[in-house]
């Protein structure tokens, strides 16, 4: 049986956590040159490469997360019986990866970085991509530690807390054909859809939605953010259906009108997530907490 350092599995933990080699240097307050020797030795050890180089950086491959999944929340459990310490936000040093839609990024960011300034300095928040392919693994694979989402988006064994009940609507130009009256199913998939994709993707729920129905839209542009919709759709012919929250300003100003989409949208809620290997993560609430707070007072003034 091979003989194992406990400070390896310190660092391993670290560099996941950190999804760097150099954010656990800084976390560890060991150098860089220092860490990377201990991956070495850690490949040799567990007779697996454990990390797969990722532009500048690494990520885990498929045994590492396994293997952190099972020695993460065990390490935390002993590091704090050992050294149990007060919960200071102010003193923790670490770099958190959120999931999330630009338009949540839009509402919260400003306020958010001005907690951080003031109660976590030294923590870093990297807002990340949401693709819709992977939302059922992002959390599990290590490369998010939260996600805001729709709830139908999350895995089962995800963690999560309901934060609203978001109000989806068909927004069009105020002088749009379809704007008058009810709109129905067939005007409805008749017309030039526009959709807002982060990741590029040319489907959304309207559009599962429509499939479970045999029915089809045509989807004539996407974008890839929500700042340019209204521009898009005060111009052109196009509507899209979205979360009300998102064209909220130009319907109160009147150069956008928003009327019911004549789908059977279920009852869903925007939520947040994390991994159950963050259960006991103290950080990783704090900042939880924070985005619930910040996402309901912006819902709630809308």
């Amino acid at each position: 049986m091979k003989r194992l350092d406990l400070n390896l599995l310190v660092i391993f933990d670290a560099i996941i956590v950190e999804n760097s080699i150099v954010g656990a240097a800084k976390r560890l307050n060991m150098t860089q040159p220092a860490v990377s020797n201990a991956v070495t030795r850690m490949r040799h050890l567990f007779n697996n490469p454990l990390f797969i180089k990722h532009g500048r950086g690494i990520v885990p491959n498929a045994y590492a997360l396994s293997l952190w999944n099972q020695i993460h929340q065990p390490m935390n459990d002993i590091q704090e019986a050992v050294n149990p310490e007060i919960f200071t936000p102010a003193s923790i040093k670490r770099r958190f990866r959120v999931a999330l839609p630009d338009l949540i990024v839009d509402l919260v960011w400003l306020p958010l970085r001005k907690i951080i300034e003031k109660e976590a300095p030294y923590i870093d928040i990297l807002a990340i991509p949401l693709p819709l392919k992977d939302r059922m693994t992002i959390l599990k694979d290590g490369k998010a530690d939260l996600v805001i989402c729709l709830s139908k988006y999350l895995a089962t064994s995800d963690r999560k807390n309901d934060i609203i009940k978001p109000r989806f609507v068909c927004a069009m130009r105020k002088d749009h054909q379809l704007s008058k009256g009810i709109l129905t199913i067939e005007n409805f998939l008749s017309a030039e859809h526009l959709l807002v994709t982060s990741a590029g993707d040319d489907r959304s729920y309207v559009d599962e939605l429509l499939s479970n129905k045999g029915l089809t839209r045509r989807v004539a542009m996407t974008v890839n953010h929500y700042a340019v919709i209204a521009k898009l759709l005060a111009s052109t012919n196009l509507i899209t259906v979205v979360d009300a929250l998102a064209v909220a300003h130009q319907v109160n100003e009147g150069s956008l009108i928003s009327i019911e989409p004549p789908l059977d949208i279920e009852d869903l809620s925007l939520c947040i997530a994390w991994h159950a290997r963050h259960d006991r993560d103290k950080m990783i609430h704090w900042l939880k907490d924070k985005l619930i707070d910040l996402v309901k007072q912006e819902y709630n003034a809308c």
